[in-house]
C-alpha cells in the first residue's frame, strides 16, 4: 500500500535532483523541504475534499462541487490532458534510452514497413507495457509499482557505489547559494512530487481510505529522504559539473553505471498505468464499458 503515492513521486526527477542542487547551492536544499511539505499539505486538502461529500471521487467532481458543470468540464479536460501527454513523454523517454543502449537496432516487417532506431523500441515498449494497464486492480498493480520503488532505491545505491568503490570520490564543493539559479531549482524540486493527479485514483482503491492521510505523510517523508539522499550524494561527486542526469556523469564501463541506467528504465514501466487509468475509466464511463472486458482491454 505504502509504494502507491511513491510510484507518482519518485522517478525521472530522482536522476535531475543532483543538478537541480548545482543550480540552487546547498541552501536550496530547504526548497526541497519546503516544497515537500506545501504538496504533502496539498494532497491532504485533497483528501478533505473528496471527504465532502460522498459522490465526490476525484477532481471532474470538486470542480463540478465548486463550478457546476462548467467546472468539471475545464478540471478533466486539463487533468486528462496531463496524464495522456505524461505517458506519451513515458515511451519517448524509453525509446530516446533504449535507442542511445543499442544503437542502429532496426526491423523490417515483411520487407513492407521497416522500423528503425528510437520508432522501433518506442513499438515495442508499448506492446511490452500493454498487459500493465489491463489491471483494474490496483492491488496487484502495487506489485508492479513496488519494482519502481525498489528501482529508485537501487538508483542511490549504484551512485553511491561509483563513488566510493570505482573511485569517483566526493570532490565536488559546490556553492552554498546560486539566486540566478534558483527558480531552475525549484521547478526541478516541484517537478519531483507532481502526482498528485493520481492521488484521488490511489484513494479510491485503498480498502481502508481513512489511512489515506498517514500513507501519505510517511511516503512523501520517504520519498523526501530518497531526493535528498541522491541530491547530497551526485553534488558532492562532482559539484557544479553535475550533468542534468546524474546517470550521465557515471565512468562509462563500470557495473554500477551500467546497472544504474538499465535501473533507471523501470521506472516509466512501473508508472505508465497508474498514468493511464484515470483516463482508461474516464472513456470507459462515457462509453458504458461496464464489465464488458474486451471493450476495456481495447480502450486501455
Amino acid at each position: 500500500m505504502l509504494q502507491w503515492p511513491q510510484r507518482p513521486l519518485r522517478g525521472v526527477g530522482l536522476l535531475s535532483i543532483p543538478y537541480a542542487l548545482a543550480e540552487g547551492g546547498w541552501l536550496s536544499l530547504v526548497l526541497l523541504l519546503l516544497v515537500a511539505i506545501v504538496c504533502c499539505y496539498t494532497g491532504q486538502l485533497l483528501r478533505t475534499c473528496m471527504g465532502a461529500s460522498p459522490d465526490v471521487r476525484g477532481y471532474p467532481d470538486i470542480g463540478a462541487l465548486a463550478f457546476g458543470a462548467k467546472g468539471r468540464f475545464a478540471v478533466s479536460a486539463f487533468m486528462y490532458a496531463e496524464l495522456y501527454l505524461v505517458a506519451i513523454g513515458f515511451l519517448i523517454l524509453e525509446g530516446d534510452n533504449l535507442d542511445k543502449l543499442f544503437p542502429g537496432t532496426s526491423l523490417s516487417l515483411g520487407g513492407v514497413l521497416v522500423l528503425s532506431g528510437k520508432h522501433l523500441f518506442i513499438v515495442l515498449v508499448s506492446i511490452f507495457i500493454l498487459p500493465t494497464t489491463w489491471l483494474r486492480n490496483l492491488g496487484v498493480l502495487a506489485y508492479v509499482s513496488a519494482s519502481g520503488v525498489l528501482a529508485s532505491v537501487v538508483l542511490v545505491f549504484c551512485v553511491l557505489w561509483a563513488a566510493v568503490v570505482d573511485g569517483v570520490g566526493f570532490q565536488g564543493k559546490g556553492t552554498m547559494l546560486n539566486v540566478s539559479g534558483l527558480p531552475t531549482a525549484l521547478g526541478l524540486y516541484t517537478f519531483c512530487y507532481c502526482g498528485h493527479a493520481i492521488f484521488p485514483t490511489l484513494c479510491n482503491s485503498m480498502k481502508e481510505k481513512d489511512k489515506f492521510s498517514k500513507v501519505l505523510v510517511i511516503c512523501f517523508v520517504a520519498c523526501t529522504l530518497n531526493y535528498g539522499s541522491m541530491a547530497i550524494l551526485g553534488y558532492l561527486m562532482y559539484g557544479d559539473d553535475v550533468e542534468s542526469q546524474v546517470t550521465l556523469n557515471l565512468p562509462e564501463g563500470k557495473l554500477s553505471s551500467k546497472l544504474a541506467i538499465y535501473t533507471a528504465l523501470i521506472n516509466p514501466f512501473s508508472k505508465y498505468a497508474l498514468m493511464v487509468t484515470p483516463v482508461a475509466t474516464a472513456v470507459e464511463e462515457k462509453l458504458l464499458a461496464g464489465n464488458k472486458r474486451s471493450l476495456n482491454m481495447l480502450i486501455r
